[in-house]
């Protein structure tokens, strides 16, 4: 980084720009100078485009014919610990400088000057009619939970015209404010009295206070069991970190765990901290990225983006669930949040608190190998234990065709009822079944534009692609032989259980959870606040369930396919299916009631299954941790994923293949290259795509390796190459 922090008026500056060059751009510095790290508009061609001064300019060219800089943004600059934060993300992503820009300025309206503007929020009134278009937006109001909006985000988001938000405002159901465009966040208390802990919860406190006291880099493995109050812990850290006038911020795996979240922190700071989450509007994003940058917001709660917020003094970074596969983003720049949180803390010196009940392989290692202190929490809070664990032999079971539930589960399910108490049947697919078979000519209707299955969606009457996202209506017709009536769904989904359930419990309350049956954040956080109330008997639910929700009266977790995602060429599976059974298993009996989960297994002797049920998480973590060091894979060697993709299929693959040819650079670091191959998902949204996979030793420079590999490329016409560092998923 350059020791120069101010260029006069006329002096040539190198600007990074947000657009796709391979480098800065000089121009020279405006009227009044400029600081390094400055925001800054500059002409580039007949547009004005954002950038980041970055240093001295180059030179080597007729300076009479350098260009000026526009303006300076009213906004803080950036900060040089996030300059060489958004460096060392490039180079460990092998990622081009402006992506990583884009990513740390997805706000919009940042060169707005500070001034009043209208906000629109939900009103007390009532309208003396209700009309269609009224009721979108009052609707989107109260989805986004009393947000502000701007006139032209509301009418845009409700699909209305503006007139029809004025006429609410007239009639007092929206309400219009004059405010100042970015107002500082509500001052948060860490000394308000914070909920009674128990000893080990305590102990654990102490540990991350004192860490977070010495202002030094550090990453703590807060794992402990489903219910043992491990969000009351790090929000003690939290509080610490503001005490000390440090800024927090806490990442969240899901959107619908946000709101119960905030209600916490409400709870516990007297005031709502700052959101920065796809739930968030336009107008609440740019307010978040200017106070964090001022210093005005002292805690962030959000997504994975929030990473690349411009915090003005970061203290503590919190991953809640860390072993959560959302943290890796699988397009664009292809990072992984729960390791760059990691990095970001040590360029600031900021503490991290890794939090899950079920770590992944890689932070467990970590803990292991005394790069992470770990913190454990062994027992559950108040008067709630540990649910029993029990296979049901699905061998001996007598099940009836085309049903999943069985005789044993539905006894347990029964029992529950009659008593009062919820249950919960898990399966991991959305939808009705996740294959539509033609059973006059065999043929399974699939993608237009992917090699992928459509799965029914009975509710919405449509067929999806899970891969992207095209739906079509279900046809009455197969539309490959033409002939009516053959159609039928093969294997189980979320909603097709639910049917089962509704035939088979005739008396229970029944309801869904899954991300694609709500149309909101707010709808979700509704409807689980009913379940967690007791408005179900029987909750049947995917994944979505297994991540953080509290329901004090379910006891009995039943979980409908423990095999599903067993097996398959993910080096992951045993990991994932692990953590997802405990998870989910943990659901069930957090008050005073004991819980129970059953797992229906084909396999009940298979060493993943009998861990699940033992309980035995230290001696599954060694077993998989010992495999993993014998094959060389991660956590215990490096792994890299090359996808090609084009609208044609053979050009790709030759380039697939010369590169295979050409692999020197790996070679030279003993890394070697597996494919090219069809990837496992051969084509998606069009795109024929072709794998191939690097794997390397641990402490090899592969990123360096794949730099030099593929720098001689040219790739013609369509043709796309991606490349992901230490890859989550393999399709």
């Amino acid at each position: 980084m350059s020791t120069k922090e101010y260029f006069d008026h006329g002096e040539l500056m190198a600007v990074l720009t947000t657009q796709p060059l391979d480098r800065t751009l000089d121009y020279k510095a405006p009227e009044g100078g400029c600081f390094l790290g400055a925001f800054v508009e500059v002409p580039l061609g007949p547009r004005k485009v954002l950038g980041v001064v970055w240093g001295p300019g180059q030179g080597g060219f007729d300076i009479s014919k350098a260009r000026s800089v526009i303006r300076v943004l009213e906004v803080a600059p950036m900060r040089e610990e996030m300059r060489v934060f958004l460096g060392r993300v490039a180079d460990y992503t092998l990622t081009p400088m402006p992506a990583m820009l884009r990513l740390a300025t997805r706000a919009p309206g940042l060169g707005d000057p500070p001034s009043m503007r209208k906000i629109y929020r939900l009103g007390s009134g009532e309208p003396d009619r209700m009309t269609d278009a009224r009721t979108r937006v009052l609707e989107v109001l109260r989805d986004y939970g009393g947000l502000a909006f701007t006139l032209k985000e509301l009418a845009e988001q409700a699909g209305v015209t503006s007139s029809v938000v004025k006429g609410l405002v007239k009639q007092g159901a929206v309400r219009e404010e004059d405010s100042p465009r970015d107002l500082p966040y509500p001052h948060l208390d860490p000394d308000l009295p914070g909920k009674e802990l128990t000893e080990d919860q305590a102990a654990a406190v102490a540990k991350l206070q004192a860490g977070q006291r010495t202002g030094d880099y550090g990453t703590t493995l807060l794992k402990g069991v489903t219910g043992s109050g491990k969000t009351e812990v790090y929000l003690e850290a939290v509080a610490e970190a503001v005490r000390m006038g440090r800024q927090a911020l806490v990442l969240l795996p899901e959107i619908a765990l946000t709101a119960e979240f905030l209600t916490r922190v409400e709870a516990r700071f007297g005031a709502r901290p700052a959101e920065w989450h796809s739930g968030a509007t336009m107008t609440e994003r740019r307010r978040v990225w200017r106070m964090v940058g001022q210093g005005d917001a002292q805690l962030v709660v959000g997504a994975r983006s929030a990473l690349f917020l411009p915090f003005r003094d970061l203290g503590l970074v919190v991953v809640d669930e860390e072993h959560d596969t959302s943290y890796k983003q699988e397009d664009g720049v292809h990072y992984s949040a729960r390791d760059m949180a990691v990095l970001r803390a040590a360029i600031c010196g900021a503490r991290v608190v890794l939090a899950s009940a079920t770590p992944s392989l890689e932070s467990w290692a970590n803990a292991e190998a005394g790069k992470y202190e770990r913190l454990d929490l062994t027992s559950r809070f108040g008067a709630a234990v540990l649910p029993e664990m029990k296979p049901i032999d699905m061998r001996a079971e007598q099940m009836q065709p085309g049903t999943w539930i069985s005789p044993s589960l539905r006894q347990a399910v029964r029992q529950r009822i009659e008593r009062g108490e919820q249950s919960l049947l898990f399966i991991n697919r959305r939808g009705y079944a996740p294959v539509t078979l033609c059973r006059a000519c065999g043929e399974q209707i699939a993608c237009d534009h992917c090699d992928a299955r459509m799965v029914e969606h009975r509710f919405l009457k449509r067929l999806m692609c899970h891969q992207c996202g095209e739906t079509k209506p279900m046809p009455d017709a197969c539309p490959s032989c033409g002939v009516e009536g053959k159609l039928a769904p093969v294997g189980p989904g979320i909603e097709r259980l639910a049917e089962e359930a509704e035939a088979t419990f005739p008396e229970a309350k029944i309801a869904m959870l899954s991300s694609d049956l709500f149309s909101s954040a707010r709808a979700l956080k509704a409807k689980i606040e009913e379940i967690a109330e007791g408005d179900a008997d029987i909750v049947i639910g995917t994944q979505l369930v297994a991540k953080g929700h509290n329901f004090p009266k379910l006891t009995l977790v039943g979980v409908i396919d423990a095999d599903l995602s067993l097996h398959g060429a993910d080096l992951r599976a045993a990991e994932r299916t692990f953590q997802l059974m405990r998870q989910v298993a943990g659901r069930a009996g957090r008050a005073d009631k004991p819980g129970q989960a059953l797992l229906q297994t084909f396999q009940p002797e298979h060493p993943v299954i009998r861990a699940i049920l033992s309980g035995d998480e230290e001696g599954f973590w060694k077993a998989e941790a010992a495999g993993r060091q014998a094959a060389g894979v991660p956590p215990y060697g490096r792994m890299a994923g090359i996808v090609l993709s084009g609208p044609e299929v053979g050009p790709v693959f030759d380039i697939g293949n010369a590169m295979a040819r050409n692999d020197g650079p790996l070679r030279d670091i003993g890394a070697q290259v597996f494919g090219p191959a069809p990837a496992p998902i051969a084509r998606i949204r069009g795109r024929h795509r072709v794998r191939l996979l690097v794997k390397a030793p641990k402490g090899a420079p592969i990123q360096d390796a794949i730099a030099r590999w593929i720098a001689p490329l040219r790739l013609k016409g369509d043709i796309r190459l991606t490349v992901d560092i230490d890859p989550q998923n393999f399709y």
